[in-house]
């Protein structure tokens, strides 16, 4: 059994009814907002590891500072 284009129709026009165009879309917005700060995040989290990093010269570095 697979589902229909009327069923389909029935479940937009029920939603937009219950939750209203402006809060549909606002919510999308949010969603797409929190998409592209993840996508951000995840790109940052990248080139940060690319480089990689250390530790015994960093404490040498600190050492011969004081």
């Amino acid at each position: 059994m697979s589902i229909g284009i009327w069923q389909i129709a029935i479940v937009v026009i029920l939603v937009v009814l219950l939750f209203g165009r402006g809060k549909i879309s606002s919510l999308m917005g949010d969603v797409a907002k929190g998409i592209k700060s993840f996508k951000k995040g995840m790109a940052s989290d990248v080139t940060e590891d690319t480089e990689p990093k250390n530790i015994s010269d960093e404490n040498k570095d600190s050492e011969k500072k004081d």
